[in-house]
This record gives structure tokens, C-alpha cells and sequence, in this order.
């Protein structure tokens, strides 16, 4: 998969924000791209609860777009995280 090859490499800052303070991963949750929100979780930077400039954390997005499968990911994230 090219995300994998992507986001694999050493030099990609997968976590970075842009001008809205959205990051990679709150995007593919928000699109319902399951396979890149395990590929990005599966980053050590990668933070699951980054908010962005509105406050909307990556789990937030998924759950008004009914993304069942982005949404039990971030899910699981945070019930290790608290753990």
C-alpha cells in the first residue's frame, strides 16, 4: 500500500498539522479511510486525541459521519491510553 511506503518512512511527519490544525489521521477518520487510520495509529507520533483549531479531536470526526470502523479504533487508542 503507498500510505504504508509513505508513512513508513523515517523522514514523513505523519502528525504534523495544517493551517486548521487538522493532521493526517483526523482527515482519514473523518473520510472513513480505515485502512489509513491503522496505518497512522500504528505510528509511535502519532497522537489519537490531537484537537484541532475548532477543538474536534480525530475520534470526534468519524462519529458525525457514522464511520463505525474509524470510530472502534480511536476507541480502542484511548481505552489503552487510560488503561
Amino acid at each position: 500500500m503507498v500510505m504504508e511506503m509513505l508513512f513508513g518512512r523515517e523522514e514523513v511527519t505523519p502528525d504534523k498539522p495544517d493551517n486548521d490544525g487538522r493532521t493526517p489521521l483526523s482527515y482519514a477518520a473523518e473520510l472513513g479511510f480505515e485502512g489509513a487510520v491503522g496505518v497512522l495509529l500504528g505510528r509511535e507520533e502519532v497522537n489519537y486525541d490531537t484537537p484541532d483549531n475548532l477543538g474536534r479531536t480525530p475520534l470526534m470526526l468519524p462519529s458525525s459521519g457514522a464511520h463505525e470502523a474509524e470510530v472502534t479504533l480511536l476507541q480502542s487508542c484511548k481505552t489503552v491510553a487510560l488503561g
